[in-house]
């Protein structure tokens, strides 16, 4: 038996199992060649699809009605999410914005503005009794002889100033702000009265150009929604605004809520109507804390309006607006005690 040592001179090396790094050597030369890592082809996408479908052939041989349930079920997979894509799109699609570019306004001959700021929801199931207390859902400082009265005479005088002007637009503005009251609107109440009362005579000039907006929550949302509704309706924004309402909400409307619109101060009018006998101490006492409120949060954003705001929404409905007034979005968006700082459409006519 031949004996070696290793690591000798002219000694035999050991034959390794395993290549020392990337050399290893071919047992038939002798020699050693450095190992090729293998390089990413181009074309091995398409070898491994071909291979995936030898083995689908393969399968289909085999498992011929299994292979024909699987591709059964996946095509019938793909029609079902195709079709509900289908459907989602269509009723995204049919809730788009409205195009406010367009020109097809059902009232673009309109040019002014008469806004009646509802107070209260009207419940009778009867027409006949507007007038009385019982027909109207109440809050508790309402609840005063007399107070159905006055809602009625602020639906009269509106249909009065429309009557005088053919290039009014009269607007009844409140929105669904009584929980108990259920889902009616201020606004659709004034309408439902002047229609029981047959428009106190003046149905054919007036009823066709009185239309509500029925989202707003306080008083500065009475004006400025029924400013948005109005360009909705007519393509553009009112010449003149009057408001009607009470007589001791002068201030607010015609000073405080016209200023944080900018509107101008020549083309703003206001027609207001006495509180009932009973209720009138009270409603002034109310009144100037309002409007103490409103002089520090003019936008009625933040604080015990914007608190008292929401709830006015039991029902809580989501306001289109500003959506059919793009114009005057960034008003829409703004807070603060400042006056809007932007431009308004209405601030380049002449005042």
């Amino acid at each position: 038996m031949n004996h070696y040592s290793f690591g000798s001179s002219g000694s035999p090396k050991p034959f390794l199992a395993y290549p020392r790094g990337a050399d290893f050597f071919y047992l038939e030369s002798g020699t050693t060649r450095r190992v090729r890592k293998p390089k990413n082809s181009p074309f091995l996408p398409i070898k491994k699809l071909k291979s995936f479908g030898t083995r689908i052939q393969y399968y289909s041989k085999l498992h011929p009605l299994l292979v024909f349930v699987i591709s059964l079920s996946l095509g019938l997979t793909i029609i079902i999410i195709l079709s509900l894509y289908e459907s989602h799109y269509r009723m995204m699609s049919s809730y788009q914005k409205p195009d406010v570019s367009s020109n097809n306004y059902p009232f673009p001959k309109l040019q002014n503005l008469v806004m009646v700021a509802g107070h209260s929801v009207y419940t009778s199931s009867s027409c006949g009794k507007v007038d009385k207390e019982d027909s109207w859902f109440l809050e508790s400082y309402q609840k005063n002889p007399g107070q159905a009265a006055t809602f009625v005479r602020h639906i009269q005088e509106g249909v009065d100033i429309a009557a005088k002007d053919d290039a009014a637009l009269l607007m009844f503005s409140g929105g669904e702000t009584r929980k108990d009251a259920g889902p009616r609107s201020e606004a659709q109440s004034y309408w439902s009265v002047a229609e029981s009362e047959g428009w106190f005579g003046k149905e054919e000039n007036v009823r066709w150009r009185t239309l509500t907006e029925e989202h707003a929550r306080d008083s500065f949302e009475n004006l400025l929604f029924s400013v948005c509704r109005f360009r909705e309706l007519t393509g553009t924004y009112p010449y003149n605004i009057t408001v009607v309402s009470y007589d001791f909400k002068e201030e607010r409307f015609a000073h405080l809520h016209r200023s944080a619109l900018g509107f101008p101060e020549s083309r703003f009018f206001y027609l207001g109507t006495p509180a009932s006998s009973t209720s009138k101490e009270a409603a002034l006492k109310g009144e100037a804390l309002v409007r103490v409120q409103f002089q520090g949060d003019p936008y009625g954003c933040q604080g015990s309006l914007y608190r008292k705001k929401l709830n006015r929404d039991p029902f809580h409905r989501s306001i289109p607006y500003p959506n059919g007034c793009p114009e005057i979005e960034g008003l829409f968006r703004y807070c603060g005690a400042a006056p809007y700082p932007g431009s308004l459409p209405w601030a380049s006519k002449t005042s």
